[in-house]
């Protein structure tokens, strides 16, 4: 008789268990906010640096102006990027002389550059990584 009893309190514990498991993760305790969602435009910009226009030659020998603004995960992270803003103008440069003027064209083609950025920028990063790299502005000539 003890044995059932034991039996049937150690499975009505798993199952409450089980249950406050189940709530838990259906109701997103624990799960971390995604940077981005919610958030006003002052914290994004309290978080964002401006890189400013960088002009440069594309493989094609055709001619770039193009401005970023970036957004990080945190004010350090924010701290860090501008002390490294000649490093991510580097970058930027860098992955621009080997890009032809097609590549850049639409939606699709900045989307993959600023993915691209935005892996290279992470790559260096120590206080934090970038979120989102923001074309501003853009011109091939």
């Amino acid at each position: 008789m003890k044995k059932n009893k034991v039996l049937i309190i150690i499975t009505v514990i798993l199952l409450v268990g089980a249950a406050g498991l189940l709530a838990y993760d259906k109701l997103g305790f624990g799960k971390k906010a995604e940077v981005g969602t919610d958030q006003s435009i002052d914290d994004v910009l309290k978080v964002s640096v401006d890189i400013g226009e960088i002009a440069t030659n594309l493989l094609d020998n055709r001619y770039v102006k193009i401005s970023f603004t970036i957004e990080t995960d945190s004010k350090d992270a924010k701290g860090e990027l501008e002390k490294r803003k000649f490093q991510v103008q580097n970058i930027i440069i860098t992955e621009l002389s080997e890009m032809k003027a097609p590549q850049l064209e639409g939606k699709e083609g900045k989307q993959q550059f600023e993915d691209a950025v935005k892996t290279r920028i992470n790559e260096i990063m120590q206080e934090g990584e970038v979120v989102k790299v923001y074309i501003t502005s853009y011109i091939i000539s």
